[in-house]
């Protein structure tokens, strides 16, 4: 009958080093780390348009209100849309 052949192993000196595996495939690192990036920006979007406006503080000390003018409310008719209500 035919025998089987095998490799002759390859004679071992000193301890064999393991090769260590990568947590992450480096051919996806980038996805994976674009990913994160664009998660954690999200969720600082979130937080940032969840919170409730600050009620107005006082004025600062020195401020006088009579001496700083109010913006005028009045456009000029140059730049005023037509829109129908009156």
């Amino acid at each position: 009958m035919a025998q089987k052949k095998s490799k002759p192993k390859e004679r071992q000196i000193g301890k064999k080093v393991q090769e260590k595996k990568p947590l992450i495939n480096p051919k996806y690192k980038n996805t994976f780390w674009t990913i994160v990036f664009l998660l954690i920006l999200l969720i600082f979007f979130i937080v940032n348009n969840t919170r409730s406006v600050p009620s107005h503080g006082p004025y600062p000390p020195g401020y006088n209100s009579e001496k700083n003018n109010n913006p005028s409310t009045s456009v000029d008719q140059r730049l005023q849309m037509n829109t129908g209500n009156k």
